[in-house]
């Protein structure tokens, strides 16, 4: 198991800028009591007003509302919705209105002309309800009825737009599941379209190192344990509490009754990783609940003809390395019909560093963070503002790591590419000859204490940070590795990679990881892209998959689990998450194999075997690489 990663306060949710509250609309003197919950807006609008909506079962959802300094009754506006399970707000303790860490968001949306408004997802935040898992059907159908309230407020011109990163990138894509007439376009950025398969279990391998911390943290934020979160006791807890008493609770709260309530709801919350970890196929049941199917159902990626009945238009920003959310991004473009207009870039989770592995770590993000503000503007005014045009282009823009180019296409993969198949061949080596009809094998014991380490595309994602992967040679050694001699000229590989494995294991499962990567003529070894696939989770189907898939698709069901049978080669196909990068002439391609990732994966076989593989490079069973390419 891999350690926990305790003790740090720069959370997604604690971080500045990061848990952006909203402002709403009222009368100077807030709601009391149980009137709270069915509080109205009257016709003097204040700065920020936080409230409980009652939700149709009776739940109620906490929202904060900012408005324009200035606003004047009979002022209409469109509308940015946020929801949330990260704490919509912080309680800060005598922090004056412009000084709280939403309120430089708030003040963007505002002078943009905009209304802003944040929520805490059902059985999170200063919300009541339980969260049987996330992103459950209840939790979407508050979305909903969140914008039919907006939509009805004195102040709102009846057009409401969603936005957010990670998951309120998810609630945005969700929304639009409602088919709700006032929501008109979203932005879904760097989200978790299919949260088990690019994610959560990516070739059915669980994220442990990721999802461990992740559920800790959100278990303490449902139960409001601000000195958890700090990872401080005594004293130092007494401390964090004089700044920050943990989410913010409604206006109405003056004794704390209701953010208490809530918060006893919340203790009913499934835990996800303890259910990730008895859960391990699509079908399984999940959780406390034994819910079924929840692989799809708390996906956007499970929803998609409601999302394309909703016609609402789409702005998408991903990155290359941002877990495998890019392969989402990409097949969601290519099977719905809404207009999308996305943009891939060298990016981390929330592109808040460059992760180009050809400059250097510091590199400034580009576009910077107020460009990339007025891209979403343009979007939504396109869209939400009276003299909007309502026209989004359905396009993509992606950047090609080592070549600080920007391409633009409307179709993808983008034309002009060619599959070129590169096979595996003694001696380590990469070619594209086809081997020989007695070429032989290789054999591998897994290393289990290979690694990629902490700063890695599924670490970001979770609040990890920039990724950088340095440099690759030395953790190579303990994997198998195919290496292709100097490039004569630029190659651009962009698209989708699948590797053919044909290989027999001593063991009924595992883990197989297979990395690209870059070897520069000073040997340094660059991290391009990966993919993995549990052993037990190779067979593949005929059945359409849900969204354009771009390499073997599988149910990642129990029912067509197929284990491996010990010394019997098997062929295992995956595709590699999309990429597009620039080989320099002199620079080498890599193909490197493990059966670990020490710091981000479970262990397979879960029983603690080391399995020993007998990779084939016959021509009866060519072991291969097919690499979408040009030259660059």
């Amino acid at each position: 198991m891999v350690k926990r990663r305790r003790g740090r306060l720069k959370t997604p949710w604690l971080a500045a800028g990061t848990g952006l509250a909203c402002l709403a609309c009222g009368s100077g003197e807030p709601a009391s009591g149980d009137d709270a919950a069915n509080a109205r807006p009257v016709s003097e609008p204040t700065r920020n007003q936080a409230l409980h909506v009652p939700m149709r079962d009776g739940v109620r959802i906490a929202v904060d509302v900012w408005l324009p300094d200035g606003i004047q009754p009979g002022d209409r506006l469109p509308t940015m919705m946020r929801a949330t399970r990260y704490w919509r707000a912080r309680d800060e303790v005598g922090v004056p209105l412009e000084e709280t860490s939403n309120f430089a968001e708030a003040e963007r949306w505002n002078r943009a002309g905009y209304a802003l408004v944040l929520v805490d997802g059902r059985g999170s935040g200063a919300s009541f309800g339980i969260r049987r898992f996330e992103l459950a059907e209840d939790e979407v159908r508050d979305y909903g009825e969140a914008a039919d309230w907006i939509a009805g407020q004195p102040w709102s011109n009846g057009r409401v737009g969603a936005y957010g990163v990670s998951y309120a990138g998810n609630t945005a894509e969700m929304l639009a599941v409602n088919g709700h007439p006032a929501v008109k376009a979203i932005a879904p950025l760097f989200n978790d379209f299919d949260n088990f398969g690019h994610l959560i279990f990516p070739g059915g391998v669980l994220t442990v190192g990721f999802l461990e911390d992740w559920s800790d943290r959100t278990r303490m934020q449902d139960l409001n344990d601000i000195c958890g979160l700090s990872d401080a006791t005594g004293p130092a807890c007494d401390e964090v509490q004089g700044r920050v008493t943990g989410v913010k609770p409604v206006d109405a709260d003056h004794d704390g009754s209701l953010l208490a309530a809530a918060v006893a709801d919340h203790q009913a919350n499934t835990v996800p990783f303890e259910a990730a970890l008895e859960y391990e196929f699509r079908d399984d049941p999940f959780g406390r609940y034994g819910e079924t199917n929840v692989g799809h159902r708390r996906s956007p990626s499970g929803h998609l003809p409601q999302i394309e009945a909703s016609g609402v238009a789409m702005f998408i920003r991903v990155g290359w390395q941002d877990a495998a959310t890019v392969n989402g991004t990409l097949g969601r473009y290519n099977t719905i019909s809404n207009p999308q207009q996305v943009f891939i870039g060298p990016w981390d989770h929330g592109a808040r560093n460059d992760t180009d592995p050809f400059k250097a770590d510091d590199t400034p993000v580009a576009p910077d963070d107020e460009a990339q503000f007025e891209e979403l503007v343009a979007f939504f005014d396109a869209h939400l503002k009276e003299d909007g045009t309502g026209e989004t282009p359905t396009e993509i823009h992606y950047y090609t790591l080592g070549a600080d180019r920007w391409t633009r296409t409307e179709q993808w993969p983008p034309a002009g590419f060619d599959d070129v198949t590169w096979y595996f061949h003694e001696e380590g080596t990469l070619s594209t000859e086809a081997p020989a009809t007695e070429a032989g094998d290789d054999r591998y014991a897994v290393d289990f204490t290979a690694t990629t380490g902490t700063r890695n595309r599924w670490y970001t994602n979770g609040g990890g940070g920039d990724v950088v992967y340095g440099d690759r040679r030395v953790e190579d050694e303990k994997l198998l590795t195919y290496t292709s001699a100097p490039l004569a000229t630029d190659l651009e590989i962009t698209g989708h990679p699948v590797v053919t494995l044909q290989l027999a294991s001593t063991e009924t499962d595992g883990a197989f990881i297979v990395y690209l990567e870059d070897v520069a003529p000073d040997g340094t070894v660059r991290y391009i892209t990966e993919g993995q696939l549990r052993g037990v989770m190779r067979a593949v189907t005929e059945d359409p998959p849900l969204y354009r898939k771009y390499g073997p698709h599988r149910s990642e069901s129990r029912a067509e689990a197929l284990p491996l049978v010990p010394g019997e080669v098997a062929e295992l196909s995956l595709d590699l998450w999309a990429t597009s990068v620039l080989i320099r002439a002199g620079h080498r391609i890599r193909v490197a194999l493990a059966g670990a990732d020490a710091d981000t994966f479970l262990r397979y076989p879960r029983d603690g075997a080391v399995p020993e593989w007998t990779v084939q490079r016959r021509a009866a069973y060519p072991s291969r690489i097919i690499l979408p390419s040009r030259a660059g």
